[in-house]
């Protein structure tokens, strides 16, 4: 075995790191959604690492944000690589944040890939004598590989040296370079030597050296004893430029100019403060275990898996801070089926209880249960151990009948549930022939009501805000206490899960305790959350389940038809050009519009380059076709990516359906939200929306019915503003833009033209969103005076609409906040601000809020009112399948279109008693398409 050094530098490739994680642990979320499994995966690896090689130094190389040199070398170099996923996105920041607050360096530097700041490194330890290790599965650091630097292969942990180089590539690590520049690199996007392979490659090199030595004495290639050695001869010479080329880009850059020495990458003590905070943050519970240790990163790879009385004892303690309003958690674990029928009587004793169900995944159509935790007081909870691994609980409980023995208690409506997010748990119990009654506290949605622009609903901040617990409340272990039922606490497993769920469930009553006599205060916020948001979780629970059918060879074709478009277009534009470039580089297209084709900027990003945005190509295009090609490219690149592509990978196996997740807390008016995928931004006004809309479709014999509200938010206007024109002209069932048209621009209603109520929609819509006549302007494509006139005519025949304005601008100022009819509050906390960009953008939200939130409350009333008639049916019609913006999506049995259509307009246009009555637009199809 090799011999490493003690104190040798080692360099830790955390990109490799990163994606490796990303894909080992695609499922791992806190409980709030946010997605960890790559900074999980990294930060044990990295452990790991450290644990091995205790006495090294060390550092963390990641790459940074941006192009680097070898982009403008070559604008294709990594080009066919999907951009980095969300989800991975934001999880590198916390990660970062992680590391540093281990003590480990950390380098970012721009510009560059971090395998050239580790071979800058590796070399000048070199030189100063040191050992260093390498730590990636990157093929092509082994060209660093010499006597005193060696690579970690991250997937197997073995030393890569000299020897181990020439035994994998057949030629030392001299040669690494030369070799990638022959053959190319798929992943990195380097061409190499078209039609060169591995093993030609190889009798090249070992033959007649490195590239140069080749391309110098090319005529001796010919007569080498290699297969097809002219063929070959033929295919270098074609291809020289490319080789070098190759050359150059796989060259890991050994100079880069760094601000400190190989010497000064050590430890530095942790800082456990921002650790303790972070690991809670996101959940890692096993982490803050070793934090207990203050050599913590020197334990041996296999943590215990139970702990003493005392140490239970010690940290529960310890995670309980004096001005802390939680009390210390006791866990009871039962796992006998006395103790159980003992503990069910109890429950159903109660008028409420929390509930915490503890699961395996948060993809509610994949979840298995784990396990169920209750609380019935504070500082006491009850876990019950179902499933574990997937296997059956160790302990006497049958693990198949317990969900069973529960099943009345959870179908119990007159039982209050109180828990975090139980739509999740209606969807998770309903694959267990469950369904979850007495769903009445929420404190996901408590939070939201009380303050939704607050965005801090997850379970440690709402912790840290109601309770004033500072550190780590949620992971808390927990101490031994005798009960009324004899219950016993079993010993820690499983990284303390089942104690990390006690906890869950003693922290959602004790917050909603906190919560709930705050919105009791305030008898509008407690109507929303009771006769509204709580009602509406089971009906979107159902709908997430019904899903929506997908014609999936329709979407592979058009998939197929989009990417022969794409390529047309990027020929297209290389032809405009005059050369290539990467279309999705906005720095190559500034250089191609701006400096090569001298194409007048119109306006600058925030960080000062000149802005290639969709506003400025589509103010350019006419006059320059290369800008509407680019736009026409991003928007096709973007529906394959967001939608072609990843409708047939989110389609569910069985149901051959998509099921989408609704969130109820995250926009700020009241709106719903999807997501996984989100069928809320499908495009509706161009073409290639209305193709995606095509592959929504309805099974034989069904349907598909769309139910649209007609100008729902003007409709409000009109009944907020009492507004005598806009209210005569809906109760005469007027085109609302036509008659806008008329009095802006001073015509008889049958003269408007098509374009006269265009620019009415815009006057309509605009001005309920606050807009300002240079706002108005913009959109109409016309001088700022003349939108003011547009908007001084469209005030004086409207004047409710202005003194509508006026007045909620006033309240909103001195109360903070706007609020819809239902009783929703919006809260405005620059309304009164000192910067002028920010107060007028609160009151421009403060006008428009009433109607779209209010617009939110009326479907979501009108969802549960169909939800509670379909309910009452013996063999329902039809069924909803999708919610998106102010339309609902049915799917009908075809016999019953007519009966099906009359009852949903009935239910929808009784939504809500306004001056200006609520109208429905029913369209019917074979797809979502066709319907509108």
């Amino acid at each position: 075995m090799m011999h490493i050094r003690e104190k040798s530098l080692i360099l830790v490739d955390g990109s490799s790191y990163l994606y490796r994680a990303y894909h080992a642990y695609p499922r791992l979320t806190t409980h709030s959604g946010f997605p960890t499994g790559a900074m999980y995966g990294t930060l044990n690896m990295l452990r790991n690492l450290l644990i091995k090689y205790p006495h090294s130094h060390v550092a963390a190389v990641f790459d940074a944000q941006g192009k680097t040199f070898r982009d403008e070398l070559f604008p294709a170099y990594k080009s066919h690589r999907p951009s980095m996923p969300l989800e991975l996105q934001i999880q590198i920041e916390p990660l970062h944040q992680i590391i540093e607050s281990l003590g480990v360096p950390l380098l970012v530097i721009p510009k560059v890939e971090a395998d050239d700041v580790i071979g800058t490194l590796a070399l000048a330890a070199e030189k100063l004598g040191q050992t260093v290790l390498i730590s990636t599965d990157d093929k092509d650091m082994a060209q660093l590989v010499t006597k005193k630097i060696h690579i970690i292969n991250s997937i197997d942990d073995g030393i890569i040296g000299p020897k181990e180089v020439v035994e994998k590539y057949g030629i030392p690590p001299s040669l690494i370079i030369d070799f990638l520049a022959l053959v190319g690199d798929v992943s990195d996007n380097i061409p190499g030597v078209l039609g060169v392979g591995k093993k030609s490659a190889q009798a090249l090199l070992q033959s007649m050296g490195g590239i140069r030595d080749i391309y110098d004495n090319l005529y001796k290639v010919a007569s080498l004893p290699l297969r097809g050695a002219k063929n070959i001869l033929t295919k270098l010479e074609k291809n020289k430029d490319m080789a070098f080329l190759s050359y150059k880009l796989a060259t890991i850059k050994t100079d880069v100019q760094l601000m400190l020495t190989s010497h000064q990458l050590t430890y530095k003590e942790p800082l456990l403060s921002n650790l303790r905070i972070l690991l809670t943050q996101y959940e890692f519970n096993q982490w803050l275990l070793h934090l207990e240790n203050k050599k913590w990163w020197r334990w041996h790879n296999q943590v215990q898996s139970t702990l003493s009385k005392k140490m239970i004892k010690h940290v529960s303690e310890k995670a309980t801070m004096e001005n802390s309003t939680i009390k210390p958690t006791t866990c009871l674990e039962i796992y006998d089926e006395v103790t159980l029928t003992s503990f069910i009587k109890e429950l159903q004793s109660r008028k409420y209880f929390a509930l915490y169900i503890e699961t395996d995944s948060l993809n509610v159509f994949s979840a298995y249960v784990i396990g169920l935790s209750f609380a019935i007081k504070h500082g006491e909870a009850f876990y019950v151990p179902v499933f574990h691994d997937h296997t059956v609980s160790s302990t006497r409980l049958n693990a198949f009948d317990v969900l069973e023995i529960f099943k009345p208690v959870l179908e119990n409506m007159t039982i209050a549930k109180i828990g975090y997010n139980l739509k999740f748990y209606h969807g998770v119990l309903k694959k267990y022939n469950i369904d979850l009654q007495g769903i009445y506290f929420d404190i996901l949605l408590e939070s939201y009501v009380l303050d939704s622009i607050g965005r801090c609903h997850d379970m440690y901040r709402l912790a840290k805000k109601w309770l004033h617990d500072d550190v780590v409340t949620l992971t808390q272990f927990v101490k031994k206490k005798k009960d009324p039922f004899n219950i016993k606490c079993a010993e820690m497993n499983n990284d303390n899960n089942h104690y990390y769920a006690a906890i869950q469930a003693d922290i959602t009553l004790q917050l909603h305790t906190t919560m709930w006599k705050e919105l009791e205060k305030h008898q509008g916020l407690k109507y929303i959350f009771e006769e509204i948001d709580i009602p509406l979780i089971p009906v979107l629970s159902r709908i997430e389940k019904n899903g929506v059918l997908i014609d999936k060879n329709f979407l592979y074709q058009y998939s197929k038809e989009i990417s022969l478009r794409i390529e047309a277009l990027e020929s297209q534009a290389y032809r405009l050009a005059g050369e290539s470039f990467n279309l999705f580089s906005p720095k190559q297209i500034q250089m191609i519009l701006f400096t090569k084709h001298g194409i007048k900027p119109i306006k600058k990003t925030p960080t000062g380059d000149l802005s290639t945005s969709e506003e400025v190509l589509s103010q350019l295009s006419p006059a320059y076709p290369l800008a509407q090609v680019i736009l026409d490219h991003r928007c096709l690149s973007k529906i394959q990516s967001s939608y072609t592509h990843k409708l047939l990978q989110m389609m569910h196996q069985d149901s051959q359906r998509i099921h989408t997740s609704y969130n109820q807390t995250i926009t700020v008016t009241g709106r719903l939200s999807s997501s996984n995928p989100n069928l809320q931004n499908i495009p509706v006004r161009n073409n290639e929306g209305r193709r995606i809309r095509q592959a929504f479709i309805a099974p034989q014999g069904h349907s598909i019915i769309t139910a649209d509200y007609s100008q729902i938010e003007l409709r409000i206007m009109a009944h907020l503003s009492q507004d005598s024109g806009l209210l005569l002209a809906f109760s005469k069932e007027q085109d609302i833009h036509c008659t806008t048209a008329a009095e802006v621009f001073g015509v008889d209603l049958p003269a408007v033209t098509k374009e006269q109520r265009q620019r009415g929609k815009v006057i309509n819509f605009g001005l309920i969103y606050g807009m300002s006549a240079f706002g108005l302007a913009r959109q109409l494509n016309i001088q700022v005076e003349e939108a003011k006139r547009y908007m001084d005519r469209y005030f004086e025949r409207y004047p409710g609409v202005l003194q509508y304005m006026r007045n909620t601008r006033q309240q909103a100022a001195e109360q903070g906040y706007v609020s819809t009819l239902s009783g929703r509050r919006l809260y405005l906390p620059d309304i009164n601000a000192r910067n002028g960009v920010r107060r007028q953008a609160a009151e421009r939200t403060a006008i428009n809020a009433p109607m779209q939130g209010t617009a939110a409350d009326i479907i979501k009333s009108t969802m549960i009112s169909i939800d509670r008639w379909l309910s009452q049916q013996k063999t329902p019609s039809f069924r909803m399948i999708m919610q998106v913006h102010d339309e609902l999506v049915f799917e009908v049995q075809s016999h019953a279109i007519n009966a099906a259509s009359t009852q949903i307009c009935a239910l929808m246009e009784s939504g809500m008693q306004l001056d200006a009555p609520l109208r429905i637009d029913i369209g019917i199809g074979e797809n979502w398409d066709q319907a509108h």
